[in-house]
């Protein structure tokens, strides 16, 4: 019974997110959505694939991480650099930034996550400002001019589809052993090593899946805007993310997704409030931690559980 329940939320969840795509490519195609609002929509699928990978790290598994942007620029950069020197294979370049992303959050993560208290924390936001300067002082790719005739290989189609396998894989994840294994270490580290979790191998793996992850959405940005610069992958960027994570809840993929949407949009909408631009984010920050600290969803997920407590409760009351 269970599992014909399962089945079928999966069912209704793929015909949704079909649903949700065939309307969006429709509007696209037949213009009423423009190409500016096509670009916001690519640009909040990137950013969604960004902030569900960063709370695999912060959400689930508890660990502070403020060098995501690093990640992401060397997905971009590695990708963007094969495409446009050997016309690699779209695909295969997006691989290869993840991978080589990944390679170095194993680098990063061996000697730091041992460590107890925030060394994680100052070592990834180092670590997000060296690749910052490495890209920078290196002319192969472009330096402090950027990198430009990246061939526009990203669309609505590629954003959407990897945005979705992005949350399908992370929402395995944590539905998993090893998920729960993470989850344990967030709650409380020291009973879950008590209990024989191997928390650094956990919190190890939950690093390097959010820097795969976050080093293909790198290449998507990169060939979408197909110009790309060291100033896109700043401190700043790892603290919007970051932002992202924090608004939705720590912990909710749902509200990184509704979170994401709603920040990538609202500086859009207010464009005419240019100069205002900058503080919109701390603004909303602040708002959110004083009236919901814990987030639009704290850690908990939308589901069909939703229209249950939303439909009339009938006999309860009588």
């Amino acid at each position: 019974m269970k599992n014909n329940k399962s089945i079928f939320k999966s069912l209704i969840t793929f015909a949704v997110i079909v649903a949700v795509y065939l309307v969006l490519s429709t509007l696209i195609n037949g213009k009423v959505i423009n190409s500016y609002y096509s670009g916001i929509l690519v640009l909040a699928f990137i950013n969604i694939i960004l902030a569900v990978s960063l709370n695999l790290v912060v959400g689930f598994t508890g660990q502070l991480a403020l060098g995501h942007a690093g990640f992401m620029a060397i997905g971009a950069y590695l990708s963007a650099y094969l495409s446009k020197t050997y016309h690699l294979p779209f695909i295969l370049v997006l691989v290869l930034g993840g991978l080589l992303a990944s390679a170095l959050a194993l680098i990063v993560g061996v000697p730091t996550l041992k460590l107890k208290g925030d060394y994680f924390a100052i070592t990834t936001l180092a670590f997000g400002e060296i690749i910052k300067g490495i890209i920078t002082n290196t002319d192969l790719i472009g330096g402090a001019r950027g990198l430009s005739g990246i061939p526009r290989n990203t669309n609505f189609t590629w954003a959407f589809i990897i945005m979705v396998l992005s949350v399908v894989v992370i929402y395995n994840i944590i539905h998993s052993s090893p998920g729960r294994a993470m989850i344990s270490v967030r709650e409380n580290e020291i009973a879950a090593e008590a209990m024989g979790i191997n928390t650094f191998k956990y919190k190890l793996l939950a690093f390097i899946i959010a820097a795969f992850i976050a080093g293909v959405a790198g290449g998507l940005y990169a060939h979408y805007y197909t110009f790309i610069q060291p100033q896109s992958f700043t401190f700043m960027k790892s603290i919007e993310i970051l932002t992202f994570v924090v608004f939705g809840g720590m912990g909710s993929l749902s509200g990184s997704v509704i979170a994401t949407f709603i920040l990538t949009a609202l500086p859009e909408a207010l464009r005419s409030l240019q100069d205002f631009k900058n503080i919109i984010y701390p603004v909303a920050l602040i708002a959110l931690m004083i009236f919901r600290p814990e987030g639009l969803l704290g850690t908990k997920e939308i589901s069909f559980n939703i229209f249950k407590k939303l439909s009339p409760q009938k006999g309860k009351e009588e």
